[in-house]
């Protein structure tokens, strides 16, 4: 049995930076639990140094064990804490494919933080059937309410393909003028293969961005390429754009009802998460493939567990309402507390 200490990744967001040290505890829960295929002892806080750290007790990890831990998103290093409590550090190979201001650089009011968005897709993938295979496989992930792309742009940080669905011209042009900008300064091998209205019986349906790209000269000469996909409609029209059972993770930050509203087709513009879910959740459920999950932040003062649960539970879904997946919940500001619920396609 060895001993381990984590250091905390330091956060920019302040508010973030209070609730990520339980979150860290729980994230890590749960990747001892899906990804190493062992539990481990929950993580205690303690002081090295005057360095704050999460320490805990695994058998010796190995190369791949690091591996996937190096993608936690709460992960600054990590040690293996020895004798006289020496620190070694251990080598961490992240999946990141490209620069962090993919992600970074995009500020706007009402962006979800960068940490949590990764947190959010962790935690979805950890919960599906192919958790083993997030350093192996390029997976396809969904955000379908995206807004203006970090959970799209954090799937291709990791090399998989990104999908999403949002309603806004206004964040859907913000997100194509970045993408395309970004793309260009950094010199990334990439291709846009549509940019133009969908139409459906004559009349516009959305607009649509798809985009081919490639980490290096490499990868793009042997067809190792990435795909972006982003449509400009109503996320309860998603299967008009993709096919059935065609992603392996569907994850999004679901409105908080403060800063932004969300729409369908019923009700038009409407605040209230659960009416969003209750209209969406049906059609987003067949674009995931077996074995795939959903994951959903929401404000839960504004709609309760146990009525997102049931929206997931009724459409067929395997909630994890069990262990670490209940440790989610956290403060944002003074009417947003929000949390994490993740379920499995059987």
């Amino acid at each position: 049995m060895a001993r381990y200490a984590l250091l905390l990744l330091p956060s920019a967001n302040r508010v973030y930076a209070r609730s990520s040290t339980p979150l860290a505890v729980a994230e890590l829960a749960v990747f001892g639990q899906s990804a190493l295929g062992r539990e481990l002892p929950s993580a205690t806080t303690t002081v090295l140094g005057g360095v704050p750290y999460l320490e805990f007790d695994a058998d010796e990890l190995g190369p791949r064990q690091t591996s996937f831990l190096a993608n936690m998103s709460s992960i600054f290093a990590l040690f293996e804490v020895e004798p006289r409590g020496l620190l070694k550090p251990v080598e961490l190979h992240r999946l990141d494919r490209f620069d962090d201001d993919l992600i970074t650089i995009q500020k706007y009011q009402g962006k979800t933080n960068e940490q949590f968005t990764k947190l959010l897709l962790n935690v979805t993938l950890m919960a599906s059937a192919f958790a083993a295979e997030m350093l192996d496989r390029k997976l396809t992930v969904l955000d379908p309410l995206c807004g203006r792309g970090t959970t799209m742009n954090q799937a291709l940080m990791y090399g998989y393909d990104a999908a999403g669905v949002d309603i806004d011209q206004k964040d859907f042009d913000a997100y194509s003028a970045f993408i395309k900008s970004w793309l260009k300064r950094k010199r990334i091998k990439h291709k846009v293969d549509y940019d133009s209205p969908v139409r459906r019986e004559g009349k516009i349906a959305g607009r649509r961005l798809q985009v081919t790209l490639a980490a290096s000269r490499d990868d793009w000469k042997e067809g190792e390429n990435q795909q972006l996909d982003m449509v400009c409609a109503d996320t309860t029209r998603a299967l008009e754009f993709f096919r059935p059972s065609s992603f392996d993770l569907i994850v999004t930050d679901a409105p908080y009802g403060v800063h932004h509203g969300s729409r369908t087709s019923a009700r038009g513009l409407t605040r209230h998460p659960q009416d969003l879910l209750a209209a969406a959740v049906p059609a987003w459920i067949q674009l995931l493939r077996p074995g795939g999950a959903i994951g959903i932040a929401w404000n839960t003062f504004v709609a309760p567990r146990a009525a997102a649960s049931t929206i997931l539970t009724e459409a067929g879904l395997d909630v994890a309402d069990s262990g670490p997946y209940l440790d989610f919940r956290h403060r944002v500001d003074q009417a947003i507390q929000r949390d994490i619920i993740v379920a499995r396609r059987p």
